[in-house]
């Protein structure tokens, strides 16, 4: 108080006390956080100790589903494809069917090259190359002791290969050494093998105008449509194929949005072996993609840590086998991601587990044929065994 004025000055005890006075740098830091501490409220607090460390672990868990989510609003759908009508029927011509696809016919079919990277797929392999032994003149198979990641691989179709005496006269089978850079992008490794594929292609016997397949594993085209191709004159030189798409086995039918697998008759110096959109056109309903389709739990915890998207799993506990059986009978998602989808409605549709189908129409028939040695694959048989 002072001629008539009073000076009124907020003061803090700890500020006075301790703010001001020298001292080490570490006793100076701690009193001005106790300063900063001492002018907040309850609510600051609730916010800054609770609300914020939650919300940090919530994006560690989380935000790889956030993004997701959000990828129609950085993410455009990509340019539609042209789609082929698909007509088939055993009790109608080649001739006929090959008109209705508005193609001719040839006086012979074409030669067709099955070509494969192999990974850990001994089911599904015998499953594909049954459906279509009929019509593959040959079977080109790359295997590598290492995988995608860059982890050794034991040689499984090489330790598996008696299984597959019905085509060996047909088949083509190299090894390839991997490099075993683990901390490399793995797609780098992936393309690394699949030029690899393209030298076993030559040595094979690929010439002009063979037909040559390009497909995972389990993506399976059917054996009519490979009938098709391999007979009609005028066919695209590059042909997508749409697949249904499978998740664990038959019984779960995601959508019919498969079409990596293509077909293409091949010219030296410009058919390069990929895995990628290379044409505009789709044949419709043309096979089956079966995606982690494996009988034993130890399949798939060696495939989560072998591919390419192995940056999925996130968490240790993803790998737990009782965890992955639970997953496979209620149809979710191995690795909890959202629906891989551009538009928000399309990712809402798709939320929650696959709907169970009992449909065991129109599959491969060598499984069918096969029903009690390949029951995980169909309806009603989720259990696996751990192998």
């Amino acid at each position: 108080m002072s001629e008539g004025y009073y000076n009124s000055k907020k003061t803090d005890d700890i500020c006075d006390d301790v703010c001001g006075q020298n001292g080490t740098p570490a006793a100076l830091s701690m009193s001005r956080l106790k300063c900063i501490l001492k002018g907040l409220d309850f609510k600051t607090y609730i916010f800054l100790f609770v609300i914020v460390p939650v919300g940090i672990f919530g994006l560690y868990l989380h935000g790889q589903k956030i993004s997701y989510f959000l990828r129609p609003l950085w993410e455009s759908p990509p340019k539609p494809f042209h789609e082929i009508p698909h007509y088939y029927h055993e009790n109608v011509s080649m001739e006929s069917l090959c008109k209705l696809h508005g193609w001719g016919i040839r006086e012979s079919p074409r030669r067709v090259f099955d070509a494969v990277l192999f990974s850990n797929e001994v089911d599904i392999l015998t499953i594909r190359w049954k459906e279509m032994q009929p019509y593959v003149t040959q079977y080109v198979l790359l295997e590598s002791n290492s995988t995608f990641t860059g982890f050794v691989k034991p040689l499984l179709f090489s330790g598996n290969r008696d299984k597959f005496k019905f085509l060996e006269s047909r088949l083509t089978y190299g090894v390839i050494g991997g490099r075993f850079k683990k901390k490399e992008n793995p797609f780098i490794e992936e393309a690394y093998q699949r030029v690899a594929l393209d030298q076993l292609l030559r040595i094979a016997g690929i010439e002009d105008d063979d037909l040559l397949i390009m497909s995972d594993v389990d993506e399976i085209p059917s054996a009519h449509t490979i009938n098709l191709l391999r007979w009609c004159d005028g066919i695209p030189p590059v042909l997508h194929l749409q697949l249904k798409n499978y998740l664990y086995s038959f019984e779960f039918f995601l959508d019919n949005k498969s079409w990596r697998a293509s077909i293409h008759r091949y010219q030296t110096g410009k058919t390069w072996y990929a895995h990628y959109r290379q044409a505009d056109v789709l044949l419709a309903d043309a096979g089956w993609h079966c995606s982690f389709c494996f009988r034993h739990i130890n399949e798939f915890i060696f495939k989560m840590k072998a591919y390419s998207h192995y940056d999925r799993v996130r968490f240790p506990h993803y790998l737990n086998p009782d965890r992955i059986q639970d997953v496979i009978c209620k149809g979710a998602d191995l690795f909890d991601m959202l629906p891989e989808e551009y538009t928000f409605k399309e990712i809402i549709g798709k939320l929650g587990p696959i709907p169970h189908s009992y449909s065991a129409v129109h599959l491969p028939a060598y499984l069918l044929n096969n029903a009690e040695r390949f029951r995980f694959l169909l309806p009603g048989n989720c259990r696996r065994e751990r192998g």
